[in-house]
């Protein structure tokens, strides 16, 4: 039986970003503003507009998978699953002792498997159609992530993929907290992965003009907010959590990191890459977030901003927050993480969560760096360059996709 009132908590984080791996590593590069940006080395960039990337340079992927089986998944199933392990791990599950039939597996990804596409086309070119690999298709849709998952643990639970471009993993964070509070799953592994730094990926982005041209100093391109903001910088990583009914994990004695407490969706109707210039759409996926929550919106205290440091995103989120917090806004610490990640897409959701999250465990709010000329159009408290010291009881993490879609999460403090 359906009920709202069911509370979702999570337990397990497991997260693979530009700037660190695992929750201690993670936390700490927040704290002290790193920067994950650097040149691309992993291919010749000379005529490309863009030649920089937030690239993950020290994963291992044979510390996570077997290695017969690394050839056979795409670069963000590998960061995905690495993630997963990670999470289920740091949650302490005993999968010996579960209803393997109530556990779930709901990820997002926004492009899949665009490095093996890539690749395989190349082979089909140049040494014909019986060169191409007998696992291309199993490896770019972008199910195989939450299928894989299943298959190493034995989870026959409810098991699929959400693609909505940036706004991927909030949406499945959102779906796993409906299941959960429909009663048919205990427990949930959901978040999202993406890894398509690659020619083929940052040809396309460089073509529509979205990605920062600034090449003589990369580290500090993704600048959200700022007024000499130019693009965004593409990014990849995974991030998934362990997500469950609050009376499963106490029966369990798990550790409870925060409350999924709301969520709320909505499509601009508007345009296949620009958002709708009033934000009218995002003021209402965030009105349905704090709605679904239960609470009021006085009590929100850090809203993680999708913040992608590109001229319309940065002006329009900001419009939208303070038309729907009004004079509030201007009191509510805001971040983009995106300024020290980049854009992960597909997994940025899920990272930003995950971020949200560690940060109200340590007590501090993540910095936006890079923020050097404030914008007239963007005129909140962006928290910018360093960490400040402060509790979050409540929040709110917003993304914004491509195609309009824009889905919103609120995350508690947990309370016994």
């Amino acid at each position: 039986m359906y009920a709202k009132n069911r509370r979702i908590v999570i337990t397990g984080i497991g997260v693979v970003t530009p700037i660190g791996m695992g929750n201690i590593e993670f936390t700490e590069a927040l704290r002290i503003g790193m920067s994950g940006v650097s040149f691309i080395e992993s291919f010749d960039t000379s005529e490309y507009s863009t030649k920089f990337a937030a690239s993950i340079k020290n994963f291992n992927p044979e510390q996570f998978i077997e290695k017969k089986k690394i050839k056979k998944m795409a670069r963000f199933t590998q960061l995905g699953f690495a993630a997963a392990k990670m999470a289920i791990e740091d949650s302490k599950l005993n999968i010996f002792k579960e209803d393997l039939s109530r556990i779930g597996v709901i990820t997002g990804t926004g492009m899949g498997g665009l490095d093996v596409i890539e690749k395989e086309h190349q082979n089909l070119i140049l040494k014909g159609p019986k060169k191409v690999s007998p696992f291309l298709i199993p490896m770019i849709i972008t199910n195989i992530l939450p299928a894989e998952i299943a298959i190493k643990y034995g989870f026959t639970g409810p098991n699929y993929s959400i693609a909505s471009a940036c706004a991927s993993s909030n949406h499945a964070f959102g779906d796993a907290l409906r299941l959960l509070r429909s009663g048919d799953v205990d427990v949930v592994i959901s978040g999202g992965a993406e890894g398509t730094i690659v020619p083929l990926g940052l040809a396309g982005f460089c073509s529509i003009k979205a990605l920062s041209k600034r090449n003589n100093e990369p580290q500090k391109a993704s600048r959200p907010f700022d007024k000499t903001r130019d693009g965004f910088v593409i990014g990849e990583g995974a991030g998934i959590v362990v997500i469950e009914t609050l009376d499963h994990a106490l029966k369990r004695d798990a550790k409870i990191y925060a409350e999924l407490a709301g969520y709320g969706a909505s499509n601009d109707a508007y345009h296949i890459t620009a958002p709708e210039p009033k934000g009218n759409a995002v003021v209402m996926a965030m009105e349905k977030a704090i709605k679904d929550a239960g609470i009021s919106k006085d009590k929100i205290d850090y809203i993680n901003a999708h913040g992608t440091s590109t001229e319309l995103n940065d002006k329009t989120e900001t419009l939208a927050i303070k038309k729907f917090f009004k004079n509030k806004a201007y009191n509510i610490p805001i971040s983009s993480i995106k300024s020290m990640t980049g854009h992960l897409l597909g997994a940025a959701a899920s990272v930003e969560l995950i971020a949200t999250v560690l940060a109200m465990q340590a007590g501090f709010i993540p910095p936006t760096i890079n923020y050097e000329i404030s914008d007239p159009n963007c005129d909140l408290d962006y928290v910018p360059n360093k960490a400040r010291i402060q509790q979050i009881t409540c929040a709110l993490s917003n993304s914004l996709g491509f195609g309009g879609h824009n889905a919103t999460v609120v995350i508690k403090k947990y309370d016994k």
